[in-house]
């Protein structure tokens, strides 16, 4: 099986790698930091997704990105975590822009996230990968990422690997 790639940033990196580690046909993510080209150059939190494109479509992935962080609001921690949608090929990027026009009439204001070319990757220490399903306990997995998760599981319950969020679906 070949796997595509592409990456997301968005919110904390912690929270955004357990959104997509939860979903069936990711198969790896990698976490840490991503740059970009000219004003976007600067590493900013982010997620390399691997998936499947016979078990979860692209524009499943970009539509969860972009209802799990804040896609429309241009607050001000933008730098540490720019909302992006990194691709690594042009026929790549035309299909993230067609995509995230077509969702954006499912948003009440404008969609700043932005379709930006992957240029670097920097990888998160060991101690910080895989971080919720390592401490889901903690009270940072507790109040911020479980939210998302339970979104999740209520919106996109046919995509979510139910094994990852047991714990969380007899609390539903």
């Amino acid at each position: 099986m070949e796997l595509t790639k592409i990456a997301f940033g968005g919110g904390c990196h912690w929270c955004t790698e357990a959104v997509f580690q939860t979903l069936i046909g990711v198969e790896k993510i990698e976490q840490g930091w991503v740059s970009s080209t000219e004003k976007n150059s600067s590493f900013s939190e982010a997620v390399i997704v691997h998936f499947d494109v016979e078990k979860i479509a692209l524009k499943i992935l970009i539509e969860i990105h972009l209802l799990t962080h804040k896609s429309t609001s241009n607050h001000s921690m933008r730098s540490k975590y720019r909302s992006a949608i990194y691709y690594f090929t042009q026929h790549q990027k035309k299909e993230i822009i067609k995509i995230t026009e077509e969702l954006q009439s499912c948003f009440k204001n404008k969609i700043i996230t932005k379709t930006l070319e992957f240029k670097g990757f920097k990888p998160s220490t060991v101690a910080f990968q895989n971080y919720y399903q390592t401490n889901p306990d903690k009270p940072f997995c507790k109040n911020y990422i479980n939210p998302k998760l339970n979104f999740l599981l209520k919106e996109f319950s046919n995509q979510v690997n139910k094994c990852k969020v047991n714990h969380l679906i007899t609390s539903i």
